[in-house]
Formats: structure tokens, sequence, C-alpha cells
């Protein structure tokens, strides 16, 4: 079985990928700013889901977007480009879509259409989440644990079949929350086996009333919190995940709070929060900012800023914590590394420290 997985990446075993998502739910996508070289996998974010199938809710410009990520091939031959289905947003039908044999082979093959119909290599499903509530609306049941694992069986069996008639391989992949309620409320040692790799969603941690790293790679002493890559690495790895399946998640966009008044910053309390920020924007615009000082965090492996002015605390990752990161997954035999998304630092800071790191 691991064999046949090396072979279906069409990589070498050592080689890390990089995974990169790319959104075109807000329209036209900025392809011809995308450097495809440093990339492995594009996912394609999203597909949506009506009638308990995958469905393009922007077909207009989704056509547009496909058929030029596709051209990214002309630069780097060896791209695969997937289709990610679900997401925050729209993961409010999944479980309805999986919940018999029937809704099951049904969904697949709308996906499978979609990849047939676009020529992409493979299908990325982002259910945020199986078995507990995720965006408010969501659908969710008790049945959602063993139906997510079916979900990929289905879908594994179909893409093989397509195999058969194309002779391409195909890649089959998934988002996963890294949190402990994610594994519990999953079958992953069962599931991984029809997967090639398992993305972390290791980042949007800060949740709550604290100043906390989103996107940390170790604990901080700063607060208490369970949540951190290392942490959910060890997770799915207890499960039954084979390392060498796992992918760790970067964040390229930092996350913006308020903080009471008289705060300093990691730790302090939190009243509000504002849109998230792209790292381009951080780097080249607020970090050159008199009063936004940025502070490192040695224990967690991730920097934050903090205006003591506006009271803004910003926690993102840079070089500094991508670099971590990176010699992280080297250093655990991880697959590589995700992120999201490409529009969130379009001059590839990160996406160069990853590609440098894991050369």
């Amino acid at each position: 079985m691991l064999a046949t997985m090396c072979i279906l990446t069409g990589l070498k075993a050592q080689q890390k990928v990089i995974i990169g998502y790319v959104g075109g739910y807000s329209g036209l996508a900025k392809t011809n700013l995308i450097n495809a070289k440093k990339l492995t996998i594009i996912n394609y974010a999203f597909v949506n889901i009506r009638n308990n199938r995958a469905w393009l809710s922007r077909e207009a410009t989704d056509t547009i977007n496909l058929r030029h990520l596709t051209l990214l091939k002309k630069q780097n031959p060896a791209l695969k480009v997937l289709i990610s289905i679900g997401g925050w947003t729209w993961s409010k039908n999944f479980s309805d879509a999986v919940l018999t044999d029937t809704s099951r082979q049904y969904f697949a093959e709308s996906a499978i259409a979609i990849v047939k119909k676009y020529e992409l290599d493979g299908v990325d499903i982002d259910w945020e989440y199986p078995g507990r509530p995720g965006y408010e609306g969501n659908i969710y049941r008790p049945e959602d644990k063993q139906n997510y694992t079916l979900l990929f069986k289905e879908l594994r069996k179909q893409l093989d079949d397509l195999q058969k008639q194309t002779n391409k391989k195909y890649l089959l992949t998934t988002a996963a929350g890294g949190f402990k309620s994610f594994i519990e409320h999953t079958e992953m040692g069962n599931a991984q086996q029809y997967l090639d790799y398992i993305n972390l969603m290791t980042y949007d941690y800060s949740g709550g009333g604290v100043a906390s790293h989103h996107t940390a790679l170790y604990a901080s002493k700063a607060y208490k919190a369970e949540n951190n890559a290392d942490n959910a690495v060890n997770l799915f790895i207890t499960a039954g995940v084979p390392a060498n399946k796992l992918v760790m998640g970067i964040a390229f966009y930092g996350k913006v709070s308020i903080l009471t008044t008289g705060a300093k910053g990691l730790g302090d309390s939190v009243t509000s929060r504002l849109r998230n920020v792209g790292y381009t924007l951080i780097r080249d615009s607020l970090l050159k900012l008199p009063d936004f000082k940025e502070h490192r965090d040695k224990n967690a492996k991730a920097d934050y800023i903090y205006n003591g002015a506006t009271r803004q605390f910003i926690t993102y990752d840079d070089e500094y914590s991508v670099k971590k990161k990176c010699k992280y997954v080297k250093k655990k035999k991880l697959a590589g590394v995700m992120f999201w998304e490409y529009n969130d630092d379009l001059k590839g800071y990160l996406l160069d420290e990853i590609k440098h790191v894991l050369k």
C-alpha cells in the first residue's frame, strides 16, 4: 500500500510536498502571480455542495480559474491541480451528502465529473467538521464519524476506476482540523488508508478572550492552551496516521485583535477581533510603522506584533516561524507543508522561505 501511495504522488519518497490553496470563491483568482515552480500541488478552493452533489457555485469564474491553473503546468509539468470541496462556509451539506451508500456514490461521481471535465489531478475534501459544529447552521450527526471514512473509500474507488480509463494517477487528500476534537469525531487511522495526504490546519488557534498565537509550533508559556502544531502532529500519529502522510499547515495571514486598556500583548485580554490581514501587508506596511513592535515567543517558535497606542495585537506566521516549521517537518519526516492561502502573500515571502528550507 505504501509503495502504491508513493507511485500515486509521482514524487520521490524523500521529496517534501508544498501544497498551496488558491481561492476562487470571490471570483477571478490572480493566477498570473502564482509561482508554479515552487509548488507541488494547488488546491482550488472551493467547490460547494448542492443537492448532495459537488457543485461549482461560481461556474463562470471557476471555469476560467481552473483553466488558468492547469496552464501553470507549462511552467511546472509536475504540478498537480485538485479541487477542494467544502471549506468553512460550504461544509453545511457534507453530512447529508455522505449519509448513505447511494448518496456517497453519487456525490463521488459528481466530484470526479468535475475532475474529468477540467482535466484535473484529484480531489481534496475540506469538511469543517464531521460530527461536530462548524459554521453556524452546518448539519452534523454522530454517523459522520464512520461516513467520513466511507466517503474516502468511495472517492478512492472511483478515482482508481478513472485511472484505469486514463492511465493517469489521481490524488485524494483532506484538510483536517489540528485539534483533539477532530480526532475524536473521525476514524483517522482507518480513513488514512485511502488518502495520499492529510493537510493539518494548524492555524486559527487564537480563539477565546486571550491574546494568543493562532499558528504556533509549540505551546507558549504566556498563557494556557493545548492547541499547537506539534500537539496536532502527535495526535494524528497516535490515531494511526503515518507521519509521511501528514502535511503541516502554515498561515499566510495574520489574525488581528484589540486588547483591553493597559494590555502589553501576549496573554492579555481581548475585547474584539478585526479582519485578517495578509503577510505581504504585514511585512511591507505594518512592520514599518513605528508604533507596531515585533515580539518573539521562543517557546512557541512564533512572532507577533503589538501596537500599544491602538491596542492592536496581530499573530501570524513569518520567515522565522516558517523556518522552524519546515525544519520540524524534516526532522519528524512529515510529507511536507501546505498553506492558506496564496493571495495573502502574493510577493512570495513565505513561499520563498518554505522552498529554501525544504529544498
